[in-house]
């Protein structure tokens, strides 16, 4: 089965930084995109960032780009959000997520298989 763990969330000022993880089992990272996506009081839920297991291949939301990166160490099977320079608007629930399609290029939330339990991240102006 398929298993994915979200950890790193919590409380920051505006203008600092949080290291979110994911730790995947039951994957094989050559044969899924992860990601990870968050969703604020209200709102909808939203793509932040994706990496292709393939190739390393990444996006971001226009809303994250030159502030936020994502990462994998494929030996621990995890996956990482460094998140820098963050905002209040960026407060929300983040979650990981995964698509068993290696050449999957998008963040829409409805295209993912698997699912994890989010983390909050809450920052403070």
């Amino acid at each position: 089965d398929v298993q994915l763990q979200a950890s790193g969330g919590g409380l920051v000022q505006a203008g600092g930084s949080l290291r979110l993880s994911c730790a995947a089992s039951g994957v094989t990272f050559d044969d899924y995109a992860i990601g990870w996506f968050r969703q604020a009081p209200g709102k909808e839920r939203e793509g932040v960032s994706y990496i292709s297991g393939v190739d390393g291949s990444t996006a971001y939301a226009d809303s994250v780009k030159g502030r936020f990166t994502i990462s994998t160490d494929s030996a621990k099977k995890t996956i990482y959000l460094q998140m820098n320079s963050l905002k209040p608007e960026d407060t929300a629930v983040y979650y990981c997520a995964a698509r068993h399609d290696s050449n999957y290029s998008d963040l829409d939330h409805h295209d993912m298989d698997y699912w994890g339990k989010g983390t909050q991240v809450t920052v403070s102006s």
